[in-house]
C-alpha cells in the first residue's frame, strides 16, 4: 500500500514563507494569513517529522541545520509543483510535451541555441530534441516523419519552405597552411592538390551529389571536428562565415585567397512537418528562430546576399 506525504504543500509553502520573508509576521502578510496560522503549520510540521527546523538566536528565530536542509527541499518540492501544474495547464491548452526539430549543421549553433533560451524562458517544461543534420539526412528526418519543424538548405517533394537566412560561405584554412604559404592568388587546381575537410552527409541514401573537388579528403561527422581539423592545418574546407568568425579573428583560420569561387551562397528555409497540424509550441518556436535570424543575421533579405550557388549541395 502506498504511503502518502505527513505534510502538506501549504505547509512546506508556510515554513519557506517564513525563511524567505524573514519573520512569521512578514510571511502573514505575504501569504494573506494570520500569523497564528503560520506559526501553527510550522510547529504541526516539526512534530509531524520529528526535528526542531527553527531555534531562537537573540530576539530572531533562525533555521536549525536540519531546518535548513528542509527549506531547500521543500523549495524544490513547492518548484516542481508548479511546474507541474504549469505543464497540464500548457497540455489542456494544447501545448506540446515535446518539440523535435531537424537543423543543418551550417546554421549558426549560437544562434540556434539562443532561440531555444529565449523559447526556454516560458516554456521550461517543454521538452526540445535536436537533430543536427548533413544534406539529404534533413530530408530524410522531415519526409520519415522525425521531426516537427527543419532547417534545410532545400525543402523535399511536398513540404513547403519560407525563406530565412542567406549563409555566405568562404574558404578557409590555417594561416600555415601550404596553400597559404604560395603567396598568390591560388586556383581550382590548387586546392586540388591538398586535403579537402568534409562533414558527412546524415542521410542515409546521401541522395545529394555534392561534387567534391579531389580526392583527398578527411571526412568527419560534425562541423565543429571539421572545423577543429582546419585549425590544426589538416586542411581546407568552405564554411558558413558565422560558424568560423571566432576563429578567424583569433587567426586560427584564414580566408585563402582564391581567384574565383573565394564565396559562395545557401539559402536556409524553415519547414514545417505539417503547417496545418503544428502546434503552440513549434509556433511559437518557428516565430522565435524567424525573429532572432532577422534581428541578428539580416533574414532572407539581406543587403549583400547574391544568388545561391553550389554551397547548397555541399557541407565544408
Amino acid at each position: 500500500m502506498q504511503t502518502l506525504p505527513k505534510i502538506t504543500l501549504d505547509q512546506w509553502r508556510s515554513l519557506i514563507a517564513v525563511v524567505d520573508a524573514g519573520g512569521y509576521a512578514q510571511a502573514a502578510e505575504t501569504l494573506h494569513k494570520s500569523q497564528s496560522t503560520l506559526t501553527y503549520a510550522v510547529q504541526k510540521l516539526e512534530r509531524l517529522l520529528g526535528i526542531q527546523v527553527f531555534r531562537i538566536q537573540g530576539r530572531r528565530a533562525v533555521l536549525t541545520e536540519e531546518g535548513q536542509v528542509l527549506y531547500r527541499r521543500g523549495k524544490i518540492l513547492l518548484d516542481e509543483a508548479l511546474r507541474l501544474e504549469r505543464t497540464a495547464a500548457s497540455l489542456s491548452a494544447g501545448w506540446e510535451p515535446e518539440l523535435r526539430l531537424a537543423v543543418e549543421n551550417v546554421f549558426p549553433t549560437w544562434l540556434l541555441l539562443d532561440c531555444f533560451a529565449r523559447f526556454a524562458e516560458e516554456h521550461s517544461d517543454i521538452r526540445i530534441e535536436l537533430i543536427e543534420s548533413v544534406l539529404g539526412g534533413t530530408d530524410e528526418a522531415l519526409l520519415e516523419g522525425q521531426v516537427d519543424l527543419a532547417i534545410g538548405t532545400s525543402v523535399p517533394p511536398g513540404f513547403v519552405g519560407d525563406a530565412l537566412m542567406q549563409m555566405r560561405f568562404i574558404a578557409a584554412a590555417h594561416p600555415g597552411h601550404p596553400l597559404h604559404r604560395l603567396g598568390r592568388p591560388l586556383t581550382l587546381d590548387d586546392l586540388r592538390q591538398h586535403r579537402h575537410l568534409v562533414v558527412r552527409d546524415t542521410g542515409r541514401e546521401r541522395t545529394r551529389t555534392p561534387g567534391w573537388l579531389n580526392e583527398q579528403r578527411l571526412t568527419v561527422s560534425h562541423k565543429a571536428t571539421s572545423i577543429r581539423a582546419a585549425c590544426m592545418g589538416l586542411g581546407f574546407a568552405w564554411y558558413a562565415e558565422d560558424s568560423i568568425r571566432e576563429e578567424i579573428e583569433a587567426g586560427t583560420l584564414r580566408p585563402l585567397p582564391l581567384r574565383e569561387g573565394a564565396e559562395r551562397w545557401a539559402s536556409l528555409y524553415l519547414i514545417f512537418a505539417d503547417r496545418d497540424s503544428a502546434g503552440p509550441g513549434t509556433l511559437t518556436l518557428a516565430q522565435i528562430i524567424r525573429d532572432e535570424t532577422e534581428r541578428r543575421c539580416g533574414g532572407p533579405s539581406r543587403t549583400d546576399a547574391t544568388e545561391p550557388q553550389a554551397a547548397s549541395r555541399e557541407a565544408g
